[in-house]
């Protein structure tokens, strides 16, 4: 065995037991923007179109719940790809406002509880990511963050197909 691979097989030995050891691995917090409202824009006209508009799904819809204003920003079509949610934008609201049982909350000049870390405009493509707060699952005292994606494709300035990170409740 040559000295590339023994020291291969060392450290791949050696992480194999912090691992199983139960050793905690140190974690650098996801923190938001310090301007998120910068992100949403661009000075590229469909882009900033799309951008607004993914701004504006995640302020009104998304943080203050007001999704009595979601034919605004929502095709009637709006193809849903995470999956507790249905297809269409009425089975949307139902699942926030029915299954979810959120309720409006006054809407803040800008995003005050979501914290934006990025913005990617491509095409017809917006996504959004954000610094997510999570349970320890050792220790529910304790708090880490992660980071949490949606990602819209938009038809005529209106988000027609969604993508996120969600996993069946």
């Amino acid at each position: 065995m040559n000295s590339l691979s023994r020291a291969t097989l060392a450290l791949a030995l050696n992480l194999g037991l912090m691992l199983g050891s139960g050793v905690a691995l140190a974690q650098t917090p996801v923190t938001g923007a310090a301007n998120a409202e910068a992100l949403f824009t661009s000075p590229d006209p469909k882009l900033h179109r799309n951008k607004q508009a993914a701004y504006h799904i995640m302020k009104e819809l998304l943080e203050a719940n007001h999704w009595e204003m979601a034919d605004q920003y929502l095709t009637e079509r709006y193809i849903q790809h995470n999956p507790n949610a249905g297809n269409g934008r009425a089975a949307v609201v139902k699942f926030f406002t029915e299954v979810m049982k959120v309720k409006p909350t006054p809407i803040p000049a800008k995003l005050e509880k979501t914290k934006v870390v990025s913005v990617l405009a491509e095409g017809d493509y917006v996504m959004v990511s954000i610094a997510r707060e999570y349970p320890e699952p050792k220790d529910a005292n304790k708090k880490y963050t992660s980071t949490w994606f949606d990602m819209w494709r938009f038809v005529d300035g209106k988000a027609d197909e969604h993508w996120d990170g969600a996993t069946k409740q």
